[in-house]
């Protein structure tokens, strides 16, 4: 089985790293820089599998790849937040409006965004998206090239330690912000496959859970095969991180695949997607 890592889904950056995982699917471990990819690579067949945020498979189904949704850790409440410059004159997220912002456009970022600014009455239109790609998008708002940022681990964890920047709203109080580990129905793996899937992240999850110091060395380490940390992250700021979220992983159910209906929606409200979708239940998905 060809399984996806790339830098920002650290279960499967993990399980690539961690002893005996995926031994009975034979796995090949396949590295590429972002999950906005992952689509792309399931539609070509480089791979089986990929773990991204909310986002990506809904992006996937829009375009009618036809999304196999597998499982899902817990949601990841510290994993997001929206910052701006100490001493900018944003006091709150009503007062993005007209402002740039930084963000991974397409990912989590998006939804995160939305959502923060639908409780202010706002809407996607009434900010300049700003993508970060690759660029330092800290640098890009300390300089002023941009007037907010939206983070994540492992950089959120850092810029909270520093006082030129200033939190306006955490991941957790809009959105449940989950990773989804999926593939496409066109890929058919198995129901045995998907079973053994889900089992070995839950075990890879619990391992990480009860030694999250090891989990932490070897993401410092660094992942010879491309998905090592770029921002040089040593250990103590990545256990940090593993302690911060919740490793438990569960079948897909259909509260999850209601959490990614309602960002479908929620998005389409935003005019994000073009058209509604309607996301398959778990028992009508094969």
């Amino acid at each position: 089985m060809k399984i996806g890592v790339h830098p920002n889904n650290l279960h499967l950056r993990l399980a690539r790293l961690w002893p005996g995982a995926f031994a009975d699917l034979q796995p090949i471990f396949v590295s590429y820089a972002e999950g906005r990819d992952t689509a792309a690579l399931l539609e070509s067949g480089d791979i089986d599998l990929g773990g991204t945020g909310s986002t990506p498979p809904i992006e996937a189904d829009t375009r009618g790849l036809g999304v196999e949704y597998i499982a899902a850790p817990a949601p990841r409440p510290a994993n997001g937040a929206i910052f701006v410059r100490r001493d900018s004159s944003i006091g709150s997220v009503a007062e993005l409006k007209g402002r740039r912002i930084s963000l991974i456009d397409g990912s989590f970022h998006t939804y995160l965004l939305a959502r923060s600014l639908e409780g202010e009455g706002l809407s996607l239109p009434d900010v300049e998206r700003v993508e970060s790609g690759a660029r330092d998008a800290l640098a890009d708002l300390l300089e002023g090239r941009v007037d907010a940022w939206v983070a994540m681990s492992p950089r959120l964890e850092k810029a909270l330690e520093r006082d030129d920047v200033r939190l306006i709203v955490r991941c957790g109080a809009a959105i449940p912000n989950r990773s989804l580990f999926w593939t496409l129905q066109r890929n058919g793996l198995s129901a045995t496959e998907t079973r053994a899937i889900v089992s070995e992240l839950s075990r890879i999850g619990s391992e990480i859970a009860a030694d999250p110091r090891a989990a932490a060395r070897l993401l410092a380490s660094g992942d010879r095969g491309g998905s090592g940390d770029r921002g040089g992250t040593d250990i103590d700021a990545w256990e940090k991180v593993v302690r911060s979220r919740d490793f438990t992983v569960f079948p897909i159910d259909d509260e999850i695949i209601a959490e990614q209906q309602e960002e479908a929606d929620t998005l389409l409200r935003h005019g994000h997607f073009a058209k509604p979708i309607v996301l398959k239940r778990p028992e009508t998905t094969r």
